[in-house]
């Protein structure tokens, strides 16, 4: 069971489900049958389970693609090409892989005023040069991503969604993520209280109790993951620790970590005032 709102849920639940039963409607409409899912959020919040999740409730499988061993996009072509339809193309972290994030002007820009500034741009090529040349990884480009995406992929099987996950959606290359590739983005966030008693039911199991009050509210205030809270009320062992202890134990981190945040703020108000002070001067 997901950690997640209930609203949440039952809207992806529906749109797979839609998009299982949507062979009609996408032959109607002349697309390819695919759809594209962004699933972004911090780390532990859910993002690699809630793919799984998907592909027992389809009952696809799961193609993860590490985009940073592929050697360049004609390998890249050929390992999709290869996929089978009724199946889950996942790129995982895709804010980390290779030259796919935003920003390609200003790096190109800061590439080439950095070689213009450098003295020994026009030195012959040394030992050293030639190593890391060796060790260049995968030349995988955005746009060989796009194309692919775009044009062969939509081309060569029916019934397939590609899945793209990060940590950092902001990084990404507009063009990467834009509706008409990622239908559906879904930010993957800390737990609330809701999320945290679907998590209770799993481990405990309990569906109440007179900590969760007290949970609750500390959930609203910190931010703690999914995989946070489920590491804390997880029974270390079913003969010797109760679920109330387990509660007892999320507490106690989480009141924890909230007296931290209250002097982390405590220091920075000190800071701030302490700089509006000398300005003022």
């Amino acid at each position: 069971m997901l950690a997640m709102e209930e609203a949440k849920k039952q809207m992806i639940l529906e749109d797979l489900q839609w998009f299982k039963s949507a062979k009609n409607y996408y032959a109607q409409i002349g697309k390819p049958w695919k759809r594209g899912y962004l699933l972004y959020g911090p780390p532990g919040t859910g993002k690699s389970t809630l793919v799984a999740a998907m592909a027992n409730l389809l009952d696809y499988d799961i193609y993860d693609l590490e985009l940073t061993a592929v050697r360049n996009n004609k390998q890249l072509r050929r390992l999709l090409i290869e996929t089978t339809c009724k199946s889950i193309i996942l790129i995982e972290d895709i804010d980390c892989s290779l030259e796919l994030t935003g920003q390609r002007t200003e790096k190109k820009a800061d590439k080439e005023k950095a070689k213009e500034n450098d003295p020994l741009k026009n030195k012959p090529v040394g030992e050293k040069e030639t190593k890391d040349k060796k060790k260049k990884g995968s030349d995988v480009t955005l746009s060989g991503l796009l194309n692919f995406i775009d044009g062969i992929w939509s081309a060569c099987g029916e019934e397939r969604i590609i899945v793209f996950t990060t940590n950092h959606v902001d990084k990404l290359d507009p063009a990467l993520i834009r509706p008409v590739r990622m239908d559906l983005h879904i930010e993957l966030s800390y737990c609330r209280y809701e999320a945290f008693k679907m998590l209770a039911k799993n481990y405990s199991p309990l569906e109440s109790h007179p900590l969760f009050e007290t949970i609750g509210r500390l959930l609203e205030v910190i931010d703690a993951t999914p995989a946070d809270v489920a590491e804390n009320i997880m029974p270390k062992s079913l003969r010797t620790t109760t679920a109330e202890e387990c509660l007892k134990n999320l507490v106690v981190k989480l009141e924890k970590r909230n007296k931290m945040k209250s002097e982390q703020e405590l220091v920075l108000e000190g800071v701030e005032e302490s700089s509006s002070s000398d300005d003022d001067e």
